[in-house]
This record gives structure tokens, C-alpha cells and sequence, in this order.
């Protein structure tokens, strides 16, 4: 069996900006277990401050706070095939935070979906890799959403859709708790709920952060679980959202309820700049890339394990 010593020893010659490794291009669930993930979380993150840096534009933040689940989507749970991203029978996923684009597209490039040299045209005049996930990538992008709060309906128009085509697959669905904040996503969550669309997952973010400051002072959230538990979802709490063991427990205990005639909620709390010193516990550097002082203090804290950069 491989280990995860195993993998950072043989890829310490790889070029950026990530290997290839055709055992994480196959189609299917892959299963990666927590300390391979590991490797995959710290690349991860090293990748986002490294694309935002170079551009000098993106979000940094919510990049490194997100990187766990992510990986234990894509890497772990997920069913997807790379090689044919529109199968009738993969599972879905919209990241309705749309501009949580740096930590999507390396996750893309790191799971065999696009190629990795792609990385260095992000956000770049005329290139697909946008700052809002956008469509123009291909069909390896389920939603393009621009303004916040409209990835719920389109997952419940999806998850519709599947179930008619009497198809059994997933759609997982990425809030940010700041874009809770917008009132189309409480009609979607009316929608699911009365419909029983017991194919969606959806995942908040539960960073408390949003770009103007704690989401406390700026419009108060409240109760959430009690608020999605009164709109007719069933929701599970993830306690620790920068935990590899507590990520994947959540997502089996999710995949679990699903069929039951609700929607599931999981509420994941992660803490916004996770795994960089000077990123966590503020909003500033929401939307403000690091300078390249910054961004080699960032990586100094971001342990390579794949060889990258």
C-alpha cells in the first residue's frame, strides 16, 4: 500500500504545479484515505496563495479555510469520471461561492479535470479561469454564478432534473455563510425542502467572515441550524471543518440521510486563512492577495508535500 511518506519521496522531482498521478485521474469514488488527503490539502492550499500572489488577484482566504472539504469532496467522496466530466452518472457539485475560484480550479488541475498549466492563466484577460467560476471552463463546471446566493436553486433544478432521469447520483452544493445573507437562497431552501429533494447536500462554510467584516456585525446569522432545521432540512454540524477525520464523518453521516425525503444541511465551521498565521482570525485579507514577502512567509507555513513549487 502506498503511504503517504511513499508519495512525497517520489514526487520531490515533479515540476509545478502538481504531478501527474494517473491513480487520482480515474473515474469513480476515490477513496483516499485521511493521511494521502493530507498531502492533497497542503497542496492545495500552497496553490492558492501562490495562483492569488502571482495575479495579484483573488481570494486567498477562503482557499485555505475550504481546503478540507474540497479534497474530501473530490478526492474522497465524489463520484466523478475526469476523462468524461458531463457522465450521466457522476455526481454533481456547484460552488455557489463562486469566487472561491483559486482553491476550485487547483482542485481541478489536482484531480486529472483540467490541465495543471492552466493554473497560470488564472484570471487573466480572456482566460476561463475567472475569478467567478465560470462555464467557460467546460463541463467540468456544473453553474456559473456571479452574484451570491444563486448556486441553492440551481443545485434544486439539477437534483429535479436527475430525479426524473431516474438517475441515483448526488448534488453537492458550497455556500458561504455570508451569502446566507441573500434572500434568494431561502426560497431555494423552501423549494427543496417541500419537493423533498433528498439527492442534495449542501455544505455552509461556517467561517463567520465576510468581506465587510464578522458576519455577527454585519447582519447576524443567528441560529442556523435551528433556522435550516424550520425550513425542512435535516442538518448535521461539523465541529471541526479544518479536520481531515471530522470532514470525511460528516460527509458519510450526510450521504447517509440522503433518501430519507430531506434535503441535508451540513454546517461545516472552518476558520477563514487555516494554515497561514497571519490570514486567520480577521477578514482583511479577504479579497487582498499577499505581496511576494507575504506570500513566501505563507508557503514557509504551508508544508510541501507534492513536490510543488
Amino acid at each position: 500500500m502506498t503511504t503517504s511518506s511513499d508519495l512525497i519521496q517520489s514526487n520531490r522531482t515533479c515540476t509545478p504545479w502538481f504531478p501527474t498521478r494517473a491513480d487520482w485521474q480515474q473515474k469513480g469514488r476515490l477513496r483516499l484515505s485521511s493521511d494521502v488527503l493530507e498531502l492533497v490539502v497542503h497542496a492545495l492550499r500552497r496553490a492558492v496563495v501562490t495562483m492569488v500572489a502571482r495575479q495579484g488577484q483573488g481570494y486567498v482566504q477562503q482557499g485555505l479555510g475550504a481546503a478540507d472539504i474540497f479534497a474530501s469532496l473530490y478526492f474522497h467522496e465524489m463520484f466523478i469520471d475526469p476523462q468524461s466530466p458531463a457522465s450521466p452518472i457522476r455526481d454533481r457539485f456547484l460552488l455557489s461561492t463562486a469566487h472561491n475560484s483559486a482553491l476550485f480550479h487547483a482542485t481541478l488541475a489536482l484531480r486529472g479535470m483540467i490541465d495543471s498549466n492552466l493554473l497560470d492563466d488564472y484570471v487573466k484577460d480572456g482566460s476561463a479561469l475567472e475569478i467567478n467560476v465560470s462555464e467557460r471552463l467546460g463541463p467540468v463546471v456544473e453553474g456559473t454564478f456571479g452574484s451570491l446566493g444563486q448556486g441553492p436553486s440551481v443545485a434544486c433544478g439539477l437534483a429535479v432534473s436527475d430525479r426524473i432521469k431516474g438517475r441515483e447520483n448526488r448534488t453537492y452544493l458550497v455556500l458561504g455563510d455570508g451569502e446566507l445573507q441573500e434572500g434568494q437562497v431561502w426560497e431555494a431552501a423552501m423549494y427543496a425542502a417541500h419537493y423533498k429533494m433528498d439527492n442534495v447536500i449542501a455544505t455552509i462554510d461556517y467561517n463567520g467572515q465576510q468581506i465587510d467584516g464578522p458576519t455577527e456585525k454585519i447582519m447576524d446569522l443567528k441560529n442556523l441550524k435551528a433556522k435550516w432545521e424550520a425550513f425542512g432540512w435535516e442538518v448535521i454540524e461539523t465541529k471541526e471543518g479544518n479536520d481531515l477525520a471530522a470532514v470525511i464523518a460528516g460527509l458519510e453521516k450526510a450521504k447517509s440521510l440522503t433518501g430519507k425525503g430531506k434535503p441535508i444541511l451540513n454546517l461545516l465551521y472552518t476558520e477563514m486563512g487555516y494554515g497561514v498565521d497571519f490570514m486567520v482570525g480577521t477578514h482583511k485579507w479577504h479579497g487582498s492577495p499577499p505581496n511576494d514577502e507575504q506570500l513566501a512567509l505563507a508557503l514557509g507555513q504551508l508544508e510541501e508535500t507534492l513536490g510543488d513549487y
